[in-house]
């Protein structure tokens, strides 16, 4: 499967990307061989695999969520760069 010129250049649109002729040549070359790797995969019976979000099984590494004091005030604006009594101070959108 071949991708074309102007789908390399559709997806740079959509990613405010500008590119050279030369990029645009590459990632041509690039994506289409990228495609055909793995259409490969549809060559395989895997009719006897089954579906798996994950190739090894994972678990939760994240430590128990258990209750501790909060940050006071002054803590939790020591880095902030304005602040205004209690509240952040953002600049104006």
């Amino acid at each position: 499967m071949a991708i074309t010129r102007e789908e390399v250049l559709h997806v740079a649109r959509l990613a405010r990307l500008e590119m050279t002729d030369d990029e645009v040549m590459r990632f041509q070359e690039q994506l289409s061989a990228i495609l055909e790797a793995v259409s490969k995969v549809s060559e395989l019976d895997l009719s006897d695999v089954p579906p798996t979000s994950h190739p090894l099984e994972i678990a939760n590494t994240w430590a128990d969520d258990e209750p501790h004091v909060s940050l006071g005030p002054d803590e939790t604006f020591a880095n902030a760069p304005d602040r205004d009594g209690n509240l952040f101070r953002t600049p104006p959108a």
